[in-house]
């Protein structure tokens, strides 16, 4: 991995990142000897969709009234005519 300082990647941003793109070579950038950022390379490949588990405990069971889902509930709300 390179490691440069972040007054030489400032200056030479545009090209860095040209390089990381085309050898897949993560850039560490520094500040007074110490990790600030790291520029690694978008992964093209990732699988897009839909992640199983995302979500998780938001969604309640309803209860099993059959009233609730089918019945005639229309009457118990007003209509802004």
């Amino acid at each position: 991995m390179v490691t440069m300082l972040v007054s030489d990647f400032k200056a030479k941003a545009i090209s860095v990142l040209r390089r990381v793109r085309e050898t897949g070579e993560p850039v560490r950038v520094t500040l007074r000897g110490q990790p600030l950022a790291e520029v690694v390379p978008i992964q093209e490949n990732r699988r897009r969709g839909v992640h199983l588990g995302v979500g998780r405990g938001w969604i309640t069971k309803c209860p099993n009234n059959r009233k609730l889902i089918y019945g005639e509930f229309g009457s118990e709300w007003e209509m802004n005519r």
